[in-house]
């Protein structure tokens, strides 16, 4: 069995990448960072570069992970926002069908939130994936957090880490509350899929309990000796409820949130080990 990883160099993919080659035959792409040696490069947006790429490797599976997730970046950047999360998930499906690949595809919780750019390419991209011919698996996480391989891009968790070995000032909103998910979560998520070979699911992944980022902040870092103050953001962002019904339903992982702090907590402490 062959599984191909896009955006293997990203926050999300990275870790996904590096958790599934200890059990499967991977291969991963990348755009702008190479942060794997063996990875291909490959732009999603190229129609025919994607239908070439995929005939060559001719995969069993495509975890497609490729997309720009700022939502903020999204707005300023319209077009290219659409290229990527849009256009690109459609390239990666028309030569899923060509090669008979099934899709196991990152979307988002925000989905939900019709009224950002953000949303609506995922929107769409779900609704590309829906046409896979060989199957689909549809994971749709909250704000994710836990540890990556890539430590550099401007992510959640990784301001966290800043805070600890930059030193950086520790302040974080307390105004919006949602599920957060643990990145470590996906991973054995879509082992499970890969394993059991479950097919044609969309699977909400997250916690169930609601937080904040000041809560997040302060029960990580508090661990490492980290002051962390509060701030009201006034952030206006929906407060989604995430069903984890589909979860349980399927026998899929499941974590309380002190569960993902604890493990969180561990994997930093194993990184600074590193250091």
């Amino acid at each position: 069995m062959t599984i191909l990883v896009t955006g293997a160099s990203s926050y999300v993919g990275a870790k996904i990448y590096a958790d599934l080659r200890k059990k499967f035959n991977i291969v991963g792409t990348f755009y702008s960072n190479k942060l794997f040696p063996e990875l291909e490069f490959l732009d999603i947006t190229d129609k025919i570069a994607v239908e070439n790429f995929i005939e060559k490797i001719r995969p069993d599976i495509i975890v497609h992970v490729a997309a720009n997730a700022s939502g903020s970046w999204c707005e300023e950047n319209t077009e290219q926002a659409i290229a990527i999360n849009q256009e690109g998930t459609r390239n990666i499906v028309a030569a899923a069908n060509n090669s008979g690949s099934k899709i196991i595809f990152i979307s988002s919780l925000a989905i939900i939130d019709t009224k950002s750019l953000y949303s609506k390419t995922k929107i769409e991209g779900e609704n590309f994936v829906k046409k896979t011919r060989a199957g689909y698996v549809i994971l749709r996480p909250s704000l994710i957090v836990g540890l990556s391989p890539n430590t550099a891009n401007d992510r959640p968790f990784n301001r966290l880490l800043k805070n600890i070995t930059e030193k950086t000032p520790a302040i974080y909103d307390t105004s919006w509350k949602f599920q957060p998910t643990w990145l470590k979560h996906i991973s054995e998520v879509i082992e499970n899929i890969i394993e059991r070979n479950i097919s044609n699911e969309i699977i909400p992944i997250s916690v169930p309990e609601t937080k904040t980022r000041f809560d997040i902040a302060k029960d990580i870092l508090s661990e490492f000796d980290v002051k962390v103050l509060p701030e009201d953001k006034k952030d206006r962002t929906p407060s989604f409820s995430n069903d984890l019904k589909k979860l349980k339903e399927l026998e899929l992982p499941f974590y309380t949130y002190d569960q993902m702090i604890k493990g969180i907590k561990e994997e930093i402490h194993n990184y600074l080990k590193t250091k």
